[in-house]
């Protein structure tokens, strides 16, 4: 039963990625990200990682990507964003994202439903993850928070609009 409720969340992450990656719309993107995240949440709940598991939905799923909206948002790009958020409240867009929720809420309920007889593994607590995450690994998890900072400051840079100095230099 283990390994159905894997193969499932595994295609669903795959599927939400690939969509992630092929989307021109950035905040469709990030609905299908968001679906990617949660389905490897659900995986690391099967392979017995639960704190991990409420980590990802948390801290990915829930902080990185409100931190994405809020820098899009600084990003705006005037009207053309307007004319985009009129698009996103047509139901056709959530479909994709809303189907691909509907999949892991089921598994989830299956998950739960048959809590007895589903043996996902041994049990981590905070503890074996804090120490693992800052002993062999802190350099690993420092980088990584340099580089979502340097990525959220580069966004923040490619986004600005274009000041007019050639028009500043011939009024001189």
């Amino acid at each position: 039963m283990v390994l159905i409720l894997f193969c499932i969340a595994a295609a669903v992450a795959l599927f939400a990625t690939v969509m992630m990656i092929t989307r021109l719309n950035t905040v469709h993107s990030l609905l299908y990200l968001i679906m990617s995240l949660l389905a490897v949440g659900l995986i690391f709940f099967l392979l017995g990682a639960h704190f991990a598991a409420v980590l990802e939905v948390i801290i990915y799923a829930g902080a990185i990507m409100v931190l994405f909206i809020f820098v899009i948002m600084l990003l705006n790009q005037g009207q053309t964003t307007l004319a985009q958020e009129r698009l996103w409240l047509e139901p056709g867009i959530w479909l994709g994202p809303s189907l691909l929720a509907l999949i892991l809420f089921a598994e989830i309920a299956v998950v739960i439903g048959q809590a007895e007889s589903v043996e996902t593994g041994g049990v981590i607590n905070a503890k074996q993850v804090g120490t693992a995450l800052f002993g062999p690994y802190i350099l690993a998890v420092e980088l990584a928070s340099i580089l979502l900072l340097a990525g959220m400051v580069g966004a923040y840079h490619f986004g600005k609009p274009i000041k007019k100095t050639a028009q500043l230099e011939e009024d001189t």
